[in-house]
């Protein structure tokens, strides 16, 4: 059977952090979607489609020796209706600080009274990406500070086209 995992996120934008989870969810699934939430009230930076387009374009340069299928997907509905539709086994969520574990333990316990079928599995951020947040990295950028480490030159171009 093919376990097919979802990594859902805004991701305005997508950080060397998020990279490093989806990196690591690759060892543990057959096939991974990346669910690029709409989330209005975030109010993104990116819209939409620019995001998918950045998510799909960073991902294709990780490393994937099991050849994991991954597919970049917009969303605008409840996380387990979208997890439902697409055939998803685990959710994978990405754990910086004790902050994080709190709103991610209500979640999974919503998200669990839905569908109990599937699973959500926590990895913890690497040492070097617990602090990187996509708001903290907006605001650095936003000042004109260096964001080199932690997103992607193709983030970082992006970024202060926005910030010009």
């Amino acid at each position: 059977m093919e376990r097919v995992g979802l990594y859902p996120g805004t991701f305005d934008p997508i950080t060397m952090g998020h990279l490093d989870i989806i990196g690591r969810a690759l060892k543990l699934v057959d096939r991974l979607i990346i669910g690029v939430a709409v989330n209005e009230a975030k109010k993104p930076l990116f819209d939409l489609e620019e995001r998918v387009a950045i998510v799909e374009q960073d991902v294709g340069d990780l490393p994937n020796p099991r050849n994991v299928e991954i597919e970049v997907r917009p969303f605008d509905n409840l996380l387990m209706h979208f997890a439902e539709t697409c055939g998803v086994h685990v959710i994978v969520r990405g754990l910086r600080a004790v902050s994080d574990f709190e709103y991610e333990f209500q979640m999974t316990a919503m998200n669990e009274q839905l569908n109990r079928e599937i699973e959500t599995v926590f990895l913890m951020a690497d040492v070097q990406h617990q602090a990187v947040a996509s708001r903290l990295v907006k605001e650095i950028a936003r000042f004109g500070g260096d964001i080199t480490s932690f997103v992607t030159p193709r983030v970082r171009k992006k970024l202060l086209e926005k910030y010009a």
